[in-house]
């Protein structure tokens, strides 16, 4: 599919955002996190068109992407959040969690819905490990059949230490702890995280993990995305608040996703209500 294919396909879906109001019980979204990173695939090229592939053929209406480059030499300069963003027809938020210069690498939420930015900031490391990467975390106010959903996507680091201190900050005043963070609120991203990780543990305690809501029986089995090639570990996940039902939680699995990183997309289908 060329680029010019993917833009006339998502302009037409992109006239959703202006479709007539639904009631809020009513309103069905397609959520999809995905770590691109830099959208170097497995195959080791640089592509961000294919990684608009994967995500046009899905349909989505809120993407969360992390490892995204703006302005880095190794990606030729791309602003890949706003690339990919132009692929599929929808609007650009981005957080530098690493920004040297003109150099930038973090996270992104691309929508067609009305959006507005509430927050972009770090995460904490851990003061006896200056060099660990910088991680962020994204917090963007959606509406969708009039009413508002809080959407936040992050990318933990790879220290369970880390990662607890990265949790804690997210369940804090600043972002899920902020009043104005009320339900219906989605946390996705990459938490480097399995079910059973401390931190995964204390995020549940605040959210439910959204294959929870699903029915199956087995929940925690299953839904690796990651590595792409062969899929061992579930740690790309979706959180949900209350006046959120969940219909659908898959791992996208198909040639192209494979090839396009070394994670494979989560797609979770929602709706948002009073319920």
């Amino acid at each position: 599919m060329r680029a010019e294919q993917i833009e006339g396909q998502t302009r037409e879906r992109s006239l959703r955002a202006g479709e007539a109001a639904l009631p809020a019980a009513a309103r069905r979204l397609r959520l999809l996190t995905y770590n691109v990173r830099h959208c170097r695939g497995t195959d080791g090229r640089v592509a961000p068109e294919r990684v608009a592939r994967v995500i046009a053929a899905l349909e989505p209406d809120i993407v969360a992407l992390q490892e995204v480059d703006v302005g880095r030499p190794r990606t030729g300069g791309l602003d890949q959040a706003e690339e990919i963003a132009r692929l599929v027809g929808m609007f650009s938020h981005f957080h530098p969690a690493l920004h040297i210069e003109e150099e930038r690498y973090g996270d992104a939420l691309l929508t067609h819905l009305p959006s507005r930015l509430r927050r972009a900031g770090p995460l904490p490391g851990l003061l006896r490990r200056p060099g660990l990467e910088p991680r962020g975390a994204l917090w963007v106010e959606m509406t969708a059949g009039g009413a508002a959903i809080q959407v936040l996507t992050t990318h933990f680091g790879l220290l369970g230490a880390e990662r607890i201190a990265q949790a804690e900050a997210l369940l804090g005043p600043d972002w899920l702890g902020d009043p104005a963070c009320r339900a219906p609120t989605v946390l996705l991203g990459d938490f480097n995280a399995t079910g059973w990780s401390r931190a995964y543990r204390r995020l549940s305690r605040r959210l439910t993990d959204a294959r929870r809501l699903t029915g199956e029986r087995r929940w925690r089995r299953g839904g690796a995305s990651f590595p792409s090639r062969f899929p061992l570990l579930r740690i790309d996940h979706v959180f949900v608040s209350e006046h959120v039902a969940v219909e659908r939680v898959a791992v996208v699995d198909t040639p192209l996703a494979r090839q396009a990183s070394d994670h494979l997309p989560v797609l979770a289908e929602i709706r948002i209500g009073p319920g």
